[in-house]
């Protein structure tokens, strides 16, 4: 990729064709600059990942040109990445809003990640490159210091929206309509808009509908409420700590990204009562209709607080028959069998259940939907449009909004991750591409977890493993003993004892053979073993476990 030309060009690294992983790049000459770094959580078939990240492959080839990297908000899907990152690029400065900062540190230390360049920003700050200035713009999300991000480059005025939604009558600041009215009548070169609920009809309702009704159940209800919401929407854990105060009703809080999630509201004056809070050694001293019970597990996490409260093995709460449960939250496509599997859990229990497709205005979401991308589009008038944050349909469905819109079909840009959008003056085109793909987080290990290692983990998980243990004499290349078989996940061999039999018997039939045929090595027997043991088995029994062959070398002891 030629640096030192004219032109601008705009890269995702992540956040396209998906939902999650975020990661926009903005390159002029010798100079980059990063917009989040957030990852993305792994579906069912990625086995023992914890996270998805980027391949910055492009970055550590560029690093000297790296100028900073800019936060538009603080969820896990634009911050998440950033510990990752710093372990192997050097980033000069992050810019960020002070909960984003907060945020971040918190991950940092978790990693025990030492890094003092991260700068506060807020809507009037500047911050100028050789040749980019770039400014930020509040908008409405479920987080507090949620920014849209204006880079103005020689070939024009770049501007993505992060996460954001238009309500008039927020728990926060309105998104800034003027100085996006402003940045329009300057020219806004080419525009990155969310695409999350791009499928979505009409108008995301306002979180004050949801104020208005958390506080009804809260002031109604005569036991206690449970209340699980995601950790992230601070907006949400503010009106639900007002109304706990307006009630009289005390907080307990169970989960660590809530805990966190608190504190960080606490820091920032988001939440100015710390009284409210009790932990569960002082509930005896309160009735039950004076107690909120906020947790994680929303959405059906077994680990969470609030699926170890239904599976009645927390060590501080058990369920009350008069207790009221709401589910301050929508489904993640994915987790709807986990969320019912906890609501059927709470039902055999006796207690009563509020979600919001049965309550709509318990939750709403911090993405705009179809209208609201259309005023978007009408205030913004971009010149050319590209759709991001979004699995393919919804990318698709908001380049037919953008076209509806005004915006000619031809300037708007489906793009996928890696893909170079090349903006001139008079030019705007797909210009190659570069590395890009999913990086597997397992633990502490980055990288090293590849497509191989899943589809192991995943014939593990369905046909088990077998292992065969083999005993040679080196010296004499003779088998002594009958090869020894142990499964786990395949078969229970006290009781599959003629199976197993045959299983041996065939090993040991192979492994003669092998040898019988003069000079080996011990990984040659191995692969026959393999090779020969992996139809046999799918015709005994039609599964195909992972085979470990094990060769301990043993001389024979003769008088």
């Amino acid at each position: 990729m030629n640096f030192f030309d004219d032109k601008t060009s705009v890269i995702a690294l992540g956040g396209l064709e998906e939902i999650g992983k975020n990661m926009y790049l903005v390159c002029h000459k010798e100079e980059i600059i990063i917009i989040d770094a957030g990852v993305k959580f792994p579906e069912d078939d990625l086995l023992g990942i914890d996270y998805v990240i980027q391949d910055i492959t492009f970055l550590k080839q560029n690093e000297n040109k790296i100028k900073g990297l800019f936060i538009t908000h603080g969820h896990e899907d634009h911050i998440g990445g950033i510990s990752f990152l710093l372990q192997n690029v050097k980033i000069p400065t992050i810019y960020a809003s002070n909960i984003a900062a907060d945020l971040i540190n918190n991950k940092l230390i978790d990693r025990n990640i030492k890094y003092a360049n991260i700068e506060i920003i807020n809507e009037q700050s500047i911050i100028r490159t050789k040749y980019m200035t770039i400014e930020f713009v509040t908008m409405t999300h479920s987080i507090p210091g949620s920014y849209g991000i204006a880079v103005h480059t020689p070939n024009g005025i770049i501007f993505t929206t992060g996460d954001f939604k238009f309500d008039l009558t927020p728990i926060g600041p309105m998104a800034d309509i003027q100085k996006l009215s402003r940045l329009s009548e300057q020219g806004v070169k080419l525009l990155l808009a969310d695409s999350t609920n791009a499928l979505s009809e009409g108008f995301s309702k306002s979180e004050s509908s949801v104020d208005e009704v958390l506080g009804d159940i809260v002031s109604s209800h005569y036991g206690r409420v449970i209340i699980a919401t995601f950790a992230s929407n601070i907006y949400r854990l503010k009106h639900i700590v007002e109304t706990c105060k307006r009630n009289n009703r005390k907080i307990l809080i169970f989960g660590r990204s809530m805990e966190n999630s608190i504190r960080v509201a606490l820091n920032n004056n988001l939440i100015n009562d710390k009284s409210i809070f009790i932990d569960a050694n002082q509930t005896k001293d309160f009735k039950k209709n004076e107690i909120c019970i906020l947790c994680t597990g929303s959405q059906g996490e077994p680990l969470a607080a609030l699926s170890r409260i239904a599976n009645g093995t927390h060590k501080q709460i058990q369920l009350l028959p008069d207790d009221l449960v709401v589910f301050s939250s929508s489904p993640i496509p994915g987790n709807t069998a986990s969320i019912n599997r906890i609501i059927n859990k709470l039902y055999l229990q006796g207690v009563k259940v509020y979600t919001n497709s049965e309550l709509s205005d318990v939750h709403t979401s911090g993405h705009a939907k179809i209208e609201e991308l259309k005023l978007l589009l009408r205030i913004v008038k971009p010149k050319y449009f590209m759709p991001v944050h979004g699995e393919y349909r919804m990318l698709k469905h908001h380049r037919d909004l953008a076209v509806m819109c005004g915006i000619p079909y031809e300037n708007v840009f489906i793009m996928k991750n890696g893909d170079v959008l090349s903006i001139k003056k008079d030019e705007v085109k797909i210009d190659g591409s570069v590395t890009a793909g999913d990086i597997y987080v397992d633990g502490s290990r980055i990288g090293d977890i590849g497509s191989l290692v899943i589809k192991d983990r995943k014939l593990m998980s369905k046909d088990g493993i077998l292992m065969a243990i083999l005993n040679i004499d080196p010296n004499t290349k003779k088998l002594l003993i009958k090869p020894n078989v142990t499964t786990r996940g395949f078969v229970l061999v006290n009781e599959s004892a003629d199976l197993i039999h045959k299983i041996e018997n065939k090993i040991e039939e192979i492994t003669i053979n092998t040898l019988a045929k003069g000079p080996y090595n011990y990984i040659d027997i191995k692969n026959q073993i393999i090779l020969e043991l992996n139809p046999y088995i799918n015709d005994l029994t039609g599964r195909r476990p992972i085979i470990l062959p094990v060769i301990m070398e043993i001389k024979e002891i003769t008088d």
